[in-house]
């Protein structure tokens, strides 16, 4: 299960690669069939090599089917501080902030920005398409190691990383070539076939409830819109919804931090997501700058293991926006490629 495959991990035994979507980056009319396979086949290229090189398993998330709320303190340019619903301002004029396609449209009028319920009803059936898509691709064939080749995304087929990539995939195809020779069948489902894993930011409550189930045979709940649910900001530690309602499924949860956290409200958290202290059940996602981390990391790890508390750390790598134009953010890559760094530093 994702749950044993995550404790693993935690114990050092693996790792997890996580990608795909921010918090209200999925849209309605930015569903493409080829969106969906393109950050799929990114997510194994990137993961195979990460099993060739540490020789460990690799736990595939992708951060889809159900991005389409986004923060409020993110989407709002005033209007928070006053406990009200977050609003933007342009012009003059000052209407409710968009907060992702499951709750309001993002043009910016009247009509548009008003909260629409039947919204999280199409959010729900494009998610769900998501899904078979991404079942179709996981165990149809196209996750095949033969067809490694095949994954290399075509904007990179002429630069340096592609022609790398194409190297490692020779010698993949190499061992490949070995194994058969040995008698082993290459063509078993373990070769062919991978398992892929959704999480998405757990922000409308509603929405989450109304997905949640009881398992009839164990008991528990269970948050059936994902496989993973991440809380996505650490200002909600104290007394929150969203942490009581991530700690109350028994889903494996994430909770993301930055620089604002201290050791005692994350131990508080810990407890309050993990009171029976379980592997695989938490994973704390960095979200800091390189700088910010080589000072505040430390504490936050020496306090969860001086508490010897089971948490599975994750890196954030794309912390900081380079550029925002439209609804395109660009990434620093060196900058996200020092983050990693730092990150494995500590």
């Amino acid at each position: 299960t994702l749950r044993e495959k995550l404790g693993r991990a935690c114990r050092g035994q693996g790792f997890v690669l996580m990608g795909g979507d921010p918090a209200g980056s999925e849209s309605f009319d930015d569903f493409r069939v080829d969106r969906v396979r393109d950050t799929f086949r990114a997510l194994l290229q990137m993961s195979l090599v990460m099993t060739f090189g540490g020789a460990l398993p690799v736990v595939k998330v992708g951060r889809m089917a159900g991005q389409f709320v986004r923060a409020p303190l993110r989407a709002s340019s005033s209007g928070e501080s006053d406990g009200g619903p977050p609003t933007e301002e342009r012009d003059g004029e000052t209407l409710p902030a968009y907060l992702g396609d499951m709750i309001n449209a993002s043009p910016f009028n009247p009509t548009s920005r008003k909260p629409d319920p039947n919204n999280m009803v199409e959010a729900y059936h494009q998610s769900s398409q998501t899904l078979n898509i991404l079942r179709a691709f996981s165990a149809g064939g196209y996750a095949d190691m033969s067809r490694l080749h095949a994954w290399n995304l075509d904007f990179a087929e002429e630069t340096e990383e592609g022609s790398r990539y194409r190297t490692f995939a020779a010698k993949v195809d190499e061992s490949l070539r070995f194994n058969r020779a040995i008698g082993i069948d290459t063509s078993d489902k373990v070769f062919q076939t991978t398992d892929f894993y959704t999480v998405h930011d757990c922000l409308c409550l509603e929405y989450e409830g109304a997905l949640t189930r009881k398992d009839s045979i164990t008991g528990k709940w269970y948050d059936c819109s994902a496989l993973f649910d991440d809380d996505d900001d650490d200002d909600r530690l104290d007394d929150s919804p969203h942490v009581e309602f991530v700690g109350g499924v028994h889903n494996p949860i994430s909770l993301r931090v930055s620089e604002r956290c201290t050791p005692a409200s994350l131990m508080k958290a810990i407890e309050e997501l993990n009171p029976v202290n379980d592997p695989g059940k938490l994973s704390v996602i960095v979200h800091m700058s390189p700088e910010s981390m080589r000072e505040r990391l430390p504490p936050l790890v020496r306090a969860a293991q001086r508490e010897s508390k089971n948490v599975l750390w994750i890196a954030d790598p794309s912390y900081d926006d380079v550029d925002v134009e439209g609804c395109v953010v660009e990434k620093d890559f060196e900058g996200m490629r020092s983050q990693l760094r730092v990150f494995f530093d500590v």
